[in-house]
């Protein structure tokens, strides 16, 4: 703003300087031309014919003007190489060294061959404009001089720009307080933002920022509160990741102890302790592959989507689920669209939809699977004819290491983690999954995309 506001005074400064050369030339153009115009055309009063002699003609001109302030008339009368000897001089100034007190800058203008120039003098500049009489034989040499004097324009101008600093640092000085303290309020929120992140540690990430307003300042402090939401839920999952593998952990690693502490020399109990312990180290391979799973899940590439024919998928999905058990298995229904998703993830989704099917059903019971559009949306389903869930498993069923009360037939070992991974998969594509009772007994798992139609 400093800079602007100088900027300003030096251009005010600038065009009232030009504004006043533009004056004096116009003057100085004036007054010569009016000369000119008499010396070619005019005659002299007292004869009625034309001057032939340059004093009179002077004499006649000068009588007849009124100069400007600042400004002088004077003719200048003498001979060649010697200089004027002669003065005829209209107007005084008072304010400075007039041109016709001043012999040395006298003869400098009447001796200079150009008609127009400046003067620089100790006393002030002299901006003037000559113009020579006509010289009649042996008549003494004779000059019209119009100087103009621009010390008081060039003054005016200068105070001009004194008064304009004066302002504008005045200015300065109230707009700097004036930013100080909006400043202060405009940025208190970011304030609040440093102490924030400066106070959280990784035990707590439970501080946010007050939101007020709906300007730039809250939107950054709706971000910051964003980005420690994000964060709490990463540190949160890491931990349950940490709980959640040393909880399911802990038993076999215990059950593995305890067999090899009690483990005799009998080939045949050897035998069955080696294969307990291999099933049990089995097991914790696979609750290890499940948690790395869920964890990656909080990844930005978890998923892949692509264009994806939803037949193709379905019918995919149906050829490798057959292989899960000795079941009536079914292809209900296919929709005829292309989508967007990840072929293998929601494969992997639908296939533990009918692994857990197949866990709760028996031998020659139904398991359907299909797939239907919805709107901008999919679904892909899998149906069972088993027990069903009970009402107060539906709410627990898809978190981790969680299963039903009661048994849905026969049980596997698995850890309870695979509904929590298809829920997972589906978050991830921006959809989810949802559970309600079969028409006719057993349960109903739809894995629900919405907008993954192109």
């Amino acid at each position: 703003m400093a800079v602007a506001l100088a900027s300003v005074a030096t251009t005010t400064r600038s065009i009232l300087l030009r504004d006043a050369d533009q004056r004096i030339n116009g003057l100085l153009s004036q007054e010569a031309g009016e000369f000119t115009n008499l010396q070619s055309r005019g005659v002299d009063p007292e004869t009625g014919r034309p001057f032939t002699d340059p004093a009179r003609l002077l004499r006649v001109f000068l009588e007849r003007q009124n100069a400007d302030p600042d400004e002088e008339l004077i003719g200048l009368v003498g001979r060649a190489g010697r200089g004027p000897t002669q003065i005829i001089q209209q107007r005084e100034i008072p304010v400075g060294l007039p041109l016709h007190k001043d012999s040395d800058a006298r003869r400098r203008i009447f001796d200079s061959p150009h008609p127009t120039g400046t003067l620089h003098r100790a006393a002030g500049e002299i901006r003037w404009a000559k113009v020579a009489v006509a010289r009649y034989g042996s008549e003494p040499d004779a000059a019209f001089v119009v100087a103009f004097h621009p010390g008081r324009e060039q003054q005016r101008a200068n105070e001009v720009f004194r008064v304009l600093l004066a302002i504008s640092g005045v200015a300065l000085l109230m707009t700097t307080g004036i930013a100080w303290v909006v400043a202060g309020r405009i940025l208190k929120p970011v304030r609040l933002v440093r102490a924030a992140a400066a106070q959280l540690t990784e035990q707590d990430l439970t501080r946010r920022i007050p939101v007020r307003g709906r300007d730039d300042v809250a939107a950054l402090a709706e971000t910051f509160n964003a980005m420690l939401n994000r964060l709490e839920r990463a540190f949160a999952a890491q931990r349950e990741f940490v709980d959640d593998a040393g909880h399911e952990l802990r038993t076999p690693i215990t059950i593995v102890r305890g067999h090899l502490e009690l483990m005799g020399d009998d080939p045949a109990e050897r035998e069955e302790t080696v294969r307990l312990v291999t099933d049990e180290l089995d097991r914790m391979s696979r609750i290890v592959e499940d948690l790395l799973l869920l964890a990656k899940a909080e990844r930005p590439d978890f998923v892949t989507p692509e264009p994806v024919q939803l037949a193709e998928l379905t019918a995919d999905v149906y050829v490798k689920a057959r292989t899960l058990g000795d079941r009536d298995w079914q292809l209900a229904e296919v929709a005829d669209a292309e989508v967007v998703l990840d072929p293998q993830r929601i494969t992997q989704a639908m296939v533990q939809l009918a692994q857990n099917a197949v866990q709760h059903t028996t031998a020659g019971q139904t398991i359907r699977i299909g797939s239907r559009a919805e709107g901008p949306g999919v679904e892909l389903y899998v149906v069972d004819s088993g027990p069903g869930v009970q009402p107060q498993d539906a709410d627990v069923i898809f978190e981790r290491f969680r299963r039903g009360t009661a048994r849905r037939g026969a049980r596997g070992s698995g850890a309870g983690l695979g509904l929590s991974i298809v829920r997972a998969i589906a978050e991830a594509h921006g959809g989810r999954v949802r559970l309600h009772d079969t028409e006719g007994g057993g349960a109903t798992f739809v894995l629900s995309l919405e907008e993954a139609r192109t």
